[in-house]
Order: C-alpha cells, then structure tokens, then sequence
C-alpha cells in the first residue's frame, strides 16, 4: 500500500478483508479479516503495479487494490478447500 503508513495499512487490511468476506459471502473474524486484507493488498499491488504496470496511491486506491487481491485470494483458498 503506497503512502498510507503502518497504521493505514492495518486499518485498510481489515476493512479489505471485511468486504471481501462479504462479497464472497464467508464468514471469519477481525484477524482473518487483517490477515486476507493485507496479503490481499501484497496480491492486488502485484497485479496491479508490476503487472498492468499503473501506479496509485493513497487510502482509496489502496482499498480498492486491497479488496480485489483478497477477493481473489478467498476464491483461490475456496477452489483449494473443495479438493
């Protein structure tokens, strides 16, 4: 997350994790929710950064990177549990 500091990276990685886990209609609590949301962000920064090659920064656009990596990564855990 490019220019939000630690604190709002926290912050950012649990409410990334809260909406994903409410698009994705699952179920976790606030550590699972930080955990998804800041490796969400690792995975959102990844694709969007390095490999579409756009740069962002700030709360909103970190959120947004944040939300599509978690949602990505619940659907990948997801496809994992059910083999």
């Amino acid at each position: 997350m490019i220019g939000v500091g630690l604190i709002g990276t926290i912050i950012i990685g649990i409410l990334a994790g809260w909406i994903a886990e409410k698009i994705m209609k699952r179920d976790h609590g606030l550590i699972t929710n930080l955990v998804v949301g800041i490796l969400g962000a690792l995975l959102g920064k990844f694709l969007i950064v390095d490999l579409l090659n756009v740069s962002y920064g700030g709360w909103i656009a970190s959120l947004a990177a944040a939300v599509v990596g978690a949602v990505i990564l619940l659907f990948l855990l997801g496809l994992m549990k059910r083999r």
